[in-house]
C-alpha cells in the first residue's frame, strides 16, 4: 500500500505528480520509453542525482553522502546523550555513583545541541533541493530557510528544527529549575510539550513523504523504516512530555518513572533511526538529467 493511485495531484505534459494533498511527494515521468520515479525524500537528500551533475562533480555539498552521514551522526550523538540522561533518571536516588540532578540535566541539554544542529542541516538541505514540480538543476540563490509549503519534507524538517529549539529551552531551564510549580511548568514543561508536538508533526510528515499517501506499509524500504522508527520515537517523546507535567500538589512517584522510561524509548528509537540515516547516506541511485 502506497497511496499513489488515490492521491495524484495532477499531470503536466506527461509528468505525473503524486502525493497526499496538498503535498507532492513523487514525480513519475517517461523517458526513452521507460517510466522513471523520483521520490521527494531521495531528491532532497541527493540520493537520486542527475547524471550530468555527477559526471561534472557538481553535486552540492549539502547533498553529498558525507553531509547525510554527518546528519545521522549528530542525531546519534544527541540521542545517545538523551538515553544516558533518561537512564540515570530511572535509577533509585540512593544509587552510590548516581550523578547529581544538575549533571543529569546538563547531559540532556548537551544532547539537545547536536539534535538542533542536525535538524537545521537537514532543513537547509530540503530548502535547497530541486523542486519536484520543476526539477531542472540550476545554480540559484542559497536559501537559509526557504518556503515550500507543498513539500512534505521541507515542512517536516522545519517543524523538527523548531521543535529542537524548544527542547534547547526545555533542557536548559531544567538545569536550575524553579521551586514554584507554575514557573516550572511554564519554563520546562511547556517548551518540552511544544517540542514534542512539533516532533510528532514532523515525523508524520516524513512518514507520508515516503508512503506517498497518508499511510503505507513498506517493510522492505529503508526510508520507510527510518520514518516509521522516528514516528514511534516521537510518540514516546510526546507521552513522556505529557506525564512530565508538574502539578500544584504531590503526585504518584510512578508517573515520573514512566515518563523517563518513555523518554528513553523515544531516544532509543531516534538512535536507531540515526544509524539507519548513516546507512542510507551510502545509497545513491542516479537518475538521468533530461526530465520529460
Amino acid at each position: 500500500m502506497t497511496g499513489d493511485e488515490d492521491s495524484d495531484t495532477g499531470e503536466r505534459g506527461g509528468v505525473r505528480l503524486h502525493g497526499p494533498g496538498p503535498f507532492v511527494t513523487l514525480r513519475v515521468f517517461t523517458q526513452h520509453g521507460h517510466e522513471r520515479r523520483w521520490p521527494s525524500r531521495q531528491v532532497r537528500k541527493g540520493l537520486d542525482r542527475f547524471e550530468s551533475l555527477r559526471r561534472a562533480g557538481g553535486v552540492p555539498v549539502w547533498q553529498s553522502a558525507r553531509f547525510n552521514w554527518m546528519i545521522g551522526l549528530l542525531f546519534g550523538v544527541g540521542a545517545t546523550l538523551f538515553m544516558v540522561g533518561a537512564a540515570f533518571s530511572l535509577l533509585p536516588p540512593d544509587t552510590p555513583w548516581l550523578p547529581s540532578p544538575y549533571t543529569v540535566a546538563a547531559i540532556f541539554f548537551a544532547g539537545s545541541i547536536p539534535f538542533t544542529v542536525a535538524a537545521y542541516l537537514q532543513h537547509f538541505q530540503s530548502a535547497n533541493a530541486p523542486r519536484l514540480e520543476a526539477p531542472s538543476p540550476s545554480a540559484g540563490r542559497i536559501a537559509l530557510v526557504g518556503w515550500r509549503p507543498r513539500n512534505a519534507g521541507w515542512l517536516s524538517t522545519l517543524c523538527q528544527f523548531v521543535g529542537t529549539v524548544a527542547f534547547n529551552f526545555n533542557t536548559f531551564d531544567a538545569i536550575d529549575p524553579s521551586q514554584d510549580w507554575l514557573a516550572e511548568d511554564l519554563t520546562i514543561w511547556l517548551p518540552g510539550m511544544v517540542g514534542s508536538v512539533l516532533f510528532l508533526v514532523s515525523a508524520y510528515l516524513a512518514f507520508i513523504e515516503v508512503c506517498h499517501g497518508y499511510w503505507g506499509w513498506k517493510l522492505r524500504d529503508l526510508d520507510w523504516k527510518i520514518a516509521a522508527i522516528n514516528l514511534v520515537g516521537c510518540v514516546a517523546f510526546l507521552t513522556a512530555g505529557v506525564l512530565a507535567y508538574v502539578p500544584q500538589g504531590p503526585e504518584p512517584g510512578w508517573i515520573l518513572t514512566v515518563a523517563n522510561a518513555h523518554l528513553w524509548v523515544g531516544a532509543f528509537c531516534f538512535f536507531v533511526g540515526a544509524l539507519l540515516l548513516m546507512r542510507e547516506s551510502r545509497q545513491t541511485q542516479p537518475v538521468a538529467a533530461a526530465i520529460a
